[in-house]
């Protein structure tokens, strides 16, 4: 094919993605055209005639393909964000081609040979720290991917790297179009009743768009959480509950349990290959669990200080449930919906009281003033480089002193082609290279209620912690400042990654951060302080039972993936079932699957690691104790913070970086304190 805007460095403003010249079928050639490039530049590298060395084989081996993992980048966000039938045809397309090219390099001989010789000799080489973990990185890239096997387990091992790029695709792609194609059209008006009026409107807006009568509900977020948390109509909450819980879970076309089955046999096989005795052994060796056994101990730690709780909790709720409407037995169905109202009786506080104080462009300034006030960041909004959609906003990072330091890409609302949740990607990663810092472009994409004809984009206060999550990720990405692109921002051990985000939730919590953009959309009123009180007095409601639904799934991701034995298991559910005994409040939804739509483990980087939300968050609870004792905005902690966590990327240990900031190990008794679980200091 003729020379094409992608397959050349991009001759754009910032080097930003150049979307507005793509043609989605040009992605196929392209893809072709940049692995092509790679390899001559992987040959290279192999048939170098001089000796191996640390600059001539493991740097020439960081910055090569550096074409084709833009193209990558920009192809599989677009196939999350904004994805239509031709780029999941591409995806499935493509899939294999790379998972063949990755395995090309890492099954290569004679590269492997240089690699180890660098590797073997690196006591003498008087390699940096980011070196050496650059040099070691390299060496697993190859030793963990099957540089050491015989040849017919190599083969044997890019047949599974194949069929597991295309299953993943699969199990993605059938998520999304179960989430797009269940409709609840309601046109009597009773069956509306207890639903905020936002929430209505949005409603009635989506059914005209799609010339229907009446009110529109979807599984899309902003749709399906206030339908299931205030409205009055139990038996429509009910067929909104099990729609959610049904996806992949229908025994048709779209149907996930057999894909299921064929990730975990597939990931324990690939692992047995490589020497390990499941996938999580493999897996956990990278993390700073280290091992499936240290992961039960954490998760049951937690889950024997969490359930007495939680079954406290759900035993309130269901007395207020009965007392309240005679219910009997509380169902799933129910509990956002009784919660809610429970919260709203011990608080007198519910989200719509808080929601006109949290309009999006308000909450995104907020984050804004946030970073500024703690990492000296400015950012402006600019219209002079390329969106893949008009819903996009864009924006130039720079730093007190006027120097560059990201393109930052914001994507809030959701569409057809979006997957659900919420996430952070990266475009371009931030590395040195002759000389020159080669800054990062950075995006978040969302799920949040759109604007409607008369009203703003207001948030929930969930969705305003979510904001601030991602934009933690965000930042890890945007400040990075490491040499080499693959340690750099978000490119750490999995257990640590959710650190950054997290910890930005804490600042929601705070009346001083607060006061920086919770003013009312209409008065500009700032949000009052007994509201504030009620934030800060209701942020650990519930929190035994919320607990207790984050290590069920954790619980979940470990029983298919540290099992000897995955190839027995014949039913989807009844594994399930058998995974969450020990964490069950709810009467089973038999038509209900979790796995079936468990996108994280069997799509996103989760598997083995969904224990990691609750492992950062003993980090980030710990490291905001420390903010709490000098400031939430003390200049020093946030520059030590900086230095120490969010510019490091994976240059070292993750528990090296943190004892440099913290001074110690993290604590797990402050994030018990924080949840209300033990007392607090006194």
């Amino acid at each position: 094919m003729p020379e094409h805007i992608l397959t050349s460095p991009f001759q754009t403003k910032y080097t930003t993605a150049p979307f507005s010249n793509i043609d989605d079928n040009d992605f196929l050639p392209v893809f072709k055209t940049c692995i092509e490039k790679t390899r001559l530049e992987i040959d290279a590298i192999t048939n170098n005639p001089d000796a191996p060395t640390f600059e001539n084989t493991i740097e020439a081996l960081e910055f090569s393909g550096e074409q084709l993992d833009r193209v990558s980048s920009i192809f599989f966000n677009l196939n999350s964000a904004e994805t239509n039938d031709t780029l999941q045809k591409v995806a499935q397309d493509v899939s294999p081609l790379l998972s063949d090219f990755s395995n090309d390099i890492t099954l290569n001989e004679a590269l492997f040979k240089r690699v180890k010789t660098v590797y073997d000799a690196k006591t003498e080489l008087n390699l940096t720290t980011e070196q050496q973990m650059l040099l070691d990185k390299k060496y697993k890239g190859f030793s963990r991917n099957g540089a050491n096997l015989p040849e017919n387990k190599k083969q044997r091992l890019r047949a599974i790297d194949k069929k597991l790029s295309q299953l993943k695709l699969k199990f993605g792609e059938n998520t999304l179009a179960e989430t797009n194609r269940f409709e609840m059209l309601i046109t009597d008006e009773d069956d509306l009743s207890g639903l905020p009026e936002g929430t209505i409107e949005a409603a009635k807006q989506l059914a005209e768009s799609k010339e229907k009568e009446g009110w529109l509900f979807t599984l899309d977020y902003p749709s399906y959480i206030p339908f299931v948390t205030y409205a009055d109509n139990r038996e429509r909450r009910k067929t909104l509950t099990l729609a959610a819980g049904k996806k992949g879970f229908h025994n048709d076309h779209l149907d996930n349990q057999e894909i299921v089955l064929e990730i975990v046999t597939l990931r324990h096989e690939r692992a047995n290959l490589l020497g390990y005795k499941t996938h999580a052994h493999f897996v956990l060796e990278e993390r700073m669990a280290e091992t499936p056994e240290q992961v039960a101990i954490f998760l049951k730690d937690l889950l024997e200080k969490a359930k007495p709780a939680a079954e406290r909790e759900f035993k309130n709720l269901e007395d207020f449930a009965k007392e309240l409407d005679g219910i009997d037995t509380l169902q799933k169905w129910d509990g956002a919906y009784y919660s809610e109202k429970l919260k709203q009786k011990l608080f007198n506080l519910d989200d719509e009281k808080l929601k006109p104080y949290f309009k999006l462009e308000n909450v995104i300034n907020g984050a804004f003033i946030v970073a500024n006030t703690l990492f000296d960041l400015h950012f402006e909004e600019i219209n002079t480089i390329d969106k893949y959609h008009p819903d996009v906003l864009t924006y130039k990072v720079t730093n007190t002193k006027g120097d560059f330091i990201a393109i930052f890409y914001a994507d809030y609302f959701p569409r057809p082609g979006k997957r659900n949740g919420a996430w952070m990607t990266v475009y371009k990663p931030q590395y040195i290279k002759d000389g020159e810092n080669s800054r990062p472009h950075i995006s978040i994409v969302c799920n949040f209620t759109k604007p409607t004809k008369t009203k703003p984009s207001l948030l929930t206060f969930n969705e305003v912690t979510t904001l601030f999550h991602e934009f933690g990720h965000a930042l890890h990405g945007m400040l990075a400042n490491t040499t080499y692109p693959s340690l750099s921002g978000t490119s750490v051990y999995w257990d640590f990654v959710e650190l950054p985000s997290q910890i930005m939730e804490n600042w929601c919590y705070e009346k001083e951060a607060l006061e920086l953009f919770a003013t009312h959309y209409q008065t500009g009123e700032l949000i009052p302080m007994d509201l504030i009180e009620k934030i800060k007095t209701s942020a650990t409601f519930h929190e035994g039972m919320q607990t207790l639904r984050q290590l069920s799934f954790g619980l979940l991701d470990m029983s298919w993936h540290a099992i000897t034995s995955p190839e027995t298991i014949k039913s989807v559910k009844a594994h399930e079932t058998d995974a969450f005994k020990n964490t069950t409040l709810y009467p089973d939804v038999a038509e209900n699957c979790m796995s079936t739509a468990f996108s994280h483990i069997f799509q996103g980087g989760y598997s083995s690691g969904y224990y990691s939300y609750k492992w950062a968050e003993v980090l980030d609870a710990d490291a905001f104790e420390y903010f709490k004792e000098e400031g939430i905005f003390n200049k020093e902690i946030a520059l030590k913070f900086k230095d120490n966590i969010l510019s490091q990327g994976g240059t070292e240990n993750p528990m090296t970086l943190y004892k440099r900031f913290r001074g110690q190990e993290p604590q797990p008794e402050a994030l018990l304190r924080r949840a209300g679980l033990v007392p607090t200091k006194n």
